[in-house]
């Protein structure tokens, strides 16, 4: 058996079964999704981070490259009770380490009462326990992670639809899962996928009908391009985003965001909508939330388990955010109208922005 071992910040060590060599450090967090493993894999969301599947057996319906969020792993490091060969092989392809037979309930409870952690991984023929404790001490937290958007974001503008009928939707790349794409095209949106850091003058350029920041890694608060660039829009422009959009949403107009404990990673968080006083079940993937919407938002749903923001207005402005991935594969899709909403914003913006011909 391959020797594997992971490193905990506080210096104890988990020893298991080696599936994908290599080392690694990150955020040690955990997703109790019991399917998805595929998107929760290449989800931008995960960059920087160690990911742990609560799941006991990953990799039962295989490995199919149409269901991935992005062209890569961004976990650094994959961890379960036991990974089929289809994902070990496919995640030493991609030189991301992977350990299992770890008792995974050990691991998550010590997330849940210690809260997301530092961490280092092992695994190979000579690795030794000291290999993965010196990927422990060179673990950064992932508040400092400060450029950690240009890992994740596209490096020149791509656009998606051209042809299509639909509004322009600025999409603001920080980290941005495929389906958020996907679902912006279905509903007939021309898609300009923009670098996280992208100029506000390259956006008016473009003269959208929606600014749309959207998920991410890392701390909100290290998105400085992306918070400026929503003060500068949103008196005249619709604004919406999506996880880490709605922290960086909240940020820009005066709110403040607060690094959780453990976070909401999983497919079945449950979200109340405090008008309607419907309960919807979400996929969720945060470690931050916001803490204080500020005067300029107001909180529309909530989560049910520990009263965080889930949905934000604007009070002032169109807005329009979302904490959870409305978009979420492989589901559930209680709430893909969230897009329809956001469109349908946009709609209005551009018919009132534009005079109608004499």
């Amino acid at each position: 058996m391959t020797a594997a071992y992971v490193a905990l910040e506080g210096g104890h060590v988990l020893e298991g079964r080696g599936r994908a060599p290599g080392t690694a450090h990150g955020e040690l967090v955990f997703t109790t999704a019991y399917t998805g493993y595929e998107e929760s894999l290449t989800d931008p969301s995960y960059e920087e981070q160690v990911l742990t599947f609560s799941y006991p057996l990953i990799g039962n319906y295989g490995v199919r490259e149409e269901r991935f969020e992005d062209d890569r792993v961004h976990p650094r490091a994959v961890l379960a009770k036991e990974l089929t060969e289809d994902v070990a092989d496919w995640l030493a392809s991609e030189g991301v380490p992977a350990i299992d037979h770890l008792d995974t309930r050990e691991v998550v409870t010590d997330i849940r009462d210690g809260g997301a952690m530092k961490c280092g991984i092992a695994v190979g023929e000579d690795v030794t326990q000291e290999d993965a404790l010196d990927e422990l001490a060179a673990c950064k937290a992932m508040s400092e992670h400060t450029d950690i958007g240009t890992q994740v974001s596209v490096d020149e503008p791509i656009v998606h639809g051209a042809d299509n009928d639909g509004p322009d939707v600025a999409l603001v790349d920080c980290g941005a899962k495929g389906s958020i794409v996907d679902s912006l095209l279905d509903r007939d949106a021309t898609v300009h996928v923009l670098p996280y850091d992208v100029a506000a003058a390259d956006v008016d350029a473009l003269d959208p009908d929606v600014l749309f920041i959207s998920n991410g890694p890392g701390d909100p608060a290290n998105y400085e391009d992306a918070i400026s660039l929503v003060q500068a829009f949103v008196e005249e422009t619709p604004v919406a985003g999506i996880c880490l959009g709605q922290q960086i949403v909240a940020e820009a107009l005066g709110g403040t965001t607060a690094k959780m404990t453990f976070g909401h990673r999983g497919v079945n968080q449950p979200v109340l909508d405090l008008e309607s006083g419907q309960v919807v079940m979400t996929t969720q993937n945060h470690g931050y939330t916001v803490d204080d919407p500020g005067d300029h938002l107001e909180i529309t749903q909530v989560n049910v388990n520990d009263d965080t923001p889930e949905g934000l207005d604007g009070i002032q402005h169109d807005i329009i955010t979302r904490q959870y991935h409305p978009e979420a594969n492989p589901g559930p899709e209680d709430t893909l109208d969230f897009f329809d909403d956001v469109l349908a914003m946009a709609e209005t913006h551009a018919t009132t922005a534009v005079p109608a011909d004499d």
